[in-house]
């Protein structure tokens, strides 16, 4: 009666009698010789009686079988002191009771050795190698404690001048694998805070012909991330930790470290993982702790390279948000308009280096110039495109358009497209012209123009003289309203910056105050006018930073010559425009 001896895993010396034609092998409890191994398959190989010949045949086994180190193919016949592998279970085949086990090496040495095909022909050959050691993947050695620390203290240095995690992470990897010699793969994953997705930054191979496509378990990485712990596995396939994920059985993983790259503030980066395919080169504890303590270094290098990426990332967008302000202020006008009689005052500060208030003069061909103040709504780089746009717009519509209603309306249709996302601009057009001292006012959702000087401030222009604000509406039409200017008198426009500025207390500065200025001021100093409201908001604002984009015009006619007698509403009328 033949027998199966165990040598290796569970009881070294116990026997299995072989008695029926058919001996199942596995971790069912059904099973004739029961391995309670997780490794082991369910039902995972059969020993066979075959007319007196015994054949061992593996049974589609998750981790294999092997004959003599061979994995089992078919069919394949048992000779005297065969050895049996199952994982890391070990059994002796004996035709009969087994002897003290100590020829077992020169029996083995000189006898054929016999493998059987799935059509069963046999093919004899004759062995006579003493030992063996698999090197298809690589020379496997033992690492001597001194090339540990050599490689170990090489990892040090390169994380400690690392700049960039592409540029060190390879090179961790080719020490890891100068550390553990049994490692088949080794790769590092970062976790993009943008995305979300774990991103491959370093992979090696053992071997050169393996495909370097790499193929991540989200199970094992998602357990080691979400836990911020080390692991170590034995065999992968069974862990029950990863409940059988089906990445881990396609991959064949068996024996793998994985640790993750925490941050100083607890956040998991990504992970380092080492795997290899061979079960008789189990990683250890000890292989874990070195491990986890690169992975602690890594950790470091990979958060400092980071936040040395950001800063440079931050220097980039301030330089370019610098040139940005810089075209930004290229739209503004360069000088004021040199008209006999008239004063101008302009202040523009946005709350950012880019801001969405503008204003501009523009001059006409008849010699009138266009007095213009816009507030494009949101901040940042998408108003300050808008306000570009807007810039170009006004122009063109001044040239191209007979009166300023009619230019209006045109830039409106252009910001009412589609490509602008919802967004709008509130303006206030000025026409001044010089020869008859009138300014045509049209009004697109903006605050209105306040007029001061020789009689009580007030608004130019009513409510119901303004039209909605620009990209509301294609069809909005916009009226225009005439303003008779008297000597000594000034017009005032300014952006929500202005009343809305604010102090410690939460308080707005408000258009009441701004009146007060305005009644306050010396008629005909424009300049005067304007330095005194900006000296007022920032007195009331005090040490708190600015919120929002400040912007204010003003002009109006010097207090020389005669003064206006007619009163302020009798020279405030609705302009018809000639058709």
């Amino acid at each position: 009666m033949a027998i199966l001896r165990a040598l290796k895993g569970l009881n070294p010396g116990q026997l299995f009698p072989l008695e029926s034609g058919v001996a199942v092998l596995g971790r069912n409890s059904d099973c004739d010789i029961v391995l309670e191994v997780g490794a082991v398959s369910r039902q995972h190989a059969r020993i066979l009686n075959l007319q007196g010949e015994y054949y061992v045949e593996d049974l589609g086994s998750r981790n294999g079988t092997f004959l003599n180190e061979r994995q089992v193919a078919g069919r394949q016949r048992l000779q005297e002191d065969d050895q049996v592998r199952i994982c890391d279970l070990v059994f002796v085949f004996h035709q009969g009771p087994p002897g003290d086990g100590s020829d077992d090496a020169a029996a083995r040495r000189d006898r054929p050795a016999m493998m059987v095909d799935d059509e069963g022909e046999g093919v004899t050959t004759r062995s006579t190698i003493m030992s063996s050691l698999d090197v298809s993947s690589g020379l496997r050695l033992t690492v001597r404690p001194e090339a540990k620390l050599k490689a170990l203290i090489e990892i040090g240095h390169n994380l400690g001048k690392a700049l960039s995690p592409a540029e060190v992470l390879p090179k961790l990897l080719e020490s890891l694998f100068a550390i553990f010699a049994q490692a088949d793969r080794g790769f590092v994953v970062l976790l993009d805070p943008d995305t979300g997705r774990l991103v491959p930054m370093a992979v090696k191979h053992r071997r050169a012909e393996d495909d370097e496509t790499i193929r991540i378990s989200r199970t094992v990485v998602k357990e080691v991330m979400t836990a911020r712990k080390a692991i170590l596995s034995a065999d992968a396939a069974s862990d029950a930790r990863f409940e059988m994920a089906e990445s881990i059985v396609d991959f064949q993983l068996r024996s793998m470290m994985c640790a993750p790259l925490v941050a100083s503030d607890g956040v998991a980066l990504g992970v380092i993982q080492i795997d290899t395919l061979d079960q008789r080169s189990r990683f250890r504890q000890e292989d874990l702790d070195v491990l986890a303590s690169v992975a602690s270094q890594a950790a470091y290098a990979v958060e400092n390279a980071q936040l040395h990426e950001a800063k440079l990332r931050q220097r980039a967008l301030e330089r370019e948000l610098l040139i940005a302000h810089e075209v930004q202020q290229g739209f503004l006008p360069d000088a004021q308009p040199e008209l006999e009689g008239y004063g101008f005052f302009d202040f523009y500060e946005p709350a950012s280096q880019l801001g969405g208030d503008y204003y501009d003069y523009v001059p006409m061909p008849d010699g009138r110039w266009a007095v213009v103040l816009a507030d494009v709504s949101g901040k940042g780089i998408s108003a300050a495109l808008l306000v570009a746009r807007l810039s170009a717009e006004i122009r063109y519509g001044l040239a191209s358009c007979s009166t300023p209603s009619e230019a209006v309306a045109q830039v409106n249709r252009v910001f009412c497209t589609h490509r602008w996302e919802d967004r709008f601009v509130t303006m206030i057009m000025g026409v001044l012209n010089p020869a008859d001292h009138e300014v045509v006012f049209v009004n697109a959702g903006h605050m209105a123009p306040l007029l001061s000087g020789n009689s009580a401030t007030r608004e130019a222009t009513r409510r119901r003289q303004s039209g909605l604000p620009l990209g509301v509406d294609p069809d909005t039409n916009y009226p225009e309203t005439a303003v008779a200017l008297a000597p000594g008198e000034s017009v005032t426009v300014y952006s929500d910056g202005i009343t809305e500025a604010m102090n410690d207390r939460g308080e707005l500065y408000g258009r009441e105050r701004l009146l007060a200025q305005l009644g306050a001021a010396d008629g005909g100093d424009v300049a005067g006018l304007g330095r005194r409201i900006l000296d007022d908001v920032k007195r009331f604002v005090g040490a708190r930073p600015q919120s929002d984009d400040m912007c204010l015009a003003c002009f109006g006619r010097k207090a020389s010559g005669p003064t206006g007698t007619e009163p302020l509403a009798a020279r405030i009328r609705p302009h018809i425009t000639a058709k």
